[in-house]
């Protein structure tokens, strides 16, 4: 049995130029809108500090020499991901794209609140378990990679308030709007 072919041509579009119709391109990415302006903002500049901080920590402290290291390498790289992805929300406007259910301000609340206390915890440890009276040529890079993460656990705890007072507004103003 012989196979049938049709093919579906647009008569405006030019061959051999697939998805260019009129001299725009049409694809899955069309509703992506870089919002560079963002980063202009307190928040925005809190997440490029975080993710600053967080490379200082990652190249201080590496290689993990001792276990609290391992553990403070493990927040530094889980922090710098999740800041990374919602820096790229951020960035590409995904949050006005996608209609999903979710309260987006919440989400990130208690996403940027788990980070600070895992940075929180993994400082004291880093600090504590070099804090030791070792001799060693790697233990003034991690106190400092210990120290950089007091600071970017301040940023990330600012980060937490600017969200939660950006929460309540929102929420305020959900409620005159019902009344």
């Amino acid at each position: 049995m012989p196979d049938t072919v049709v093919t579906v041509q647009n008569p405006d579009s030019k061959p051999g130029k697939p998805g260019v119709e009129n001299g725009n391109i049409n694809n899955i990415f069309s509703w992506v809108e870089i919002n560079y302006k963002y980063f202009k903002t307190l928040p925005g500049i809190l997440k490029l500090a975080q993710l600053i901080l967080g490379i200082i920590c990652l190249a201080l402290a590496s290689p993990a020499r001792l276990p609290g290291t391992n553990w403070f390498l493990f927040v530094v790289i889980i922090s710098f991901i999740a800041t990374a992805i919602w820096s790229f929300v951020y960035l590409l406007s995904i949050r006005e794209a996608i209609n999903f259910p979710i309260n987006w301000v919440l989400t990130e609340f208690f996403n940027t609140l788990l980070l600070t206390v895992l940075y929180t915890v993994a400082f004291i440890v880093q600090i504590a378990a070099w804090s030791r009276p070792y001799h060693s040529y790697y233990k003034n890079p991690n106190i400092a990679a210990g120290v950089f993460g007091i600071i970017n656990a301040a940023v990330y705890g600012t980060g937490v308030y600017l969200i939660f007072s950006d929460w309540k507004k929102s929420k305020t103003a959900s409620t005159v709007q019902q009344q």
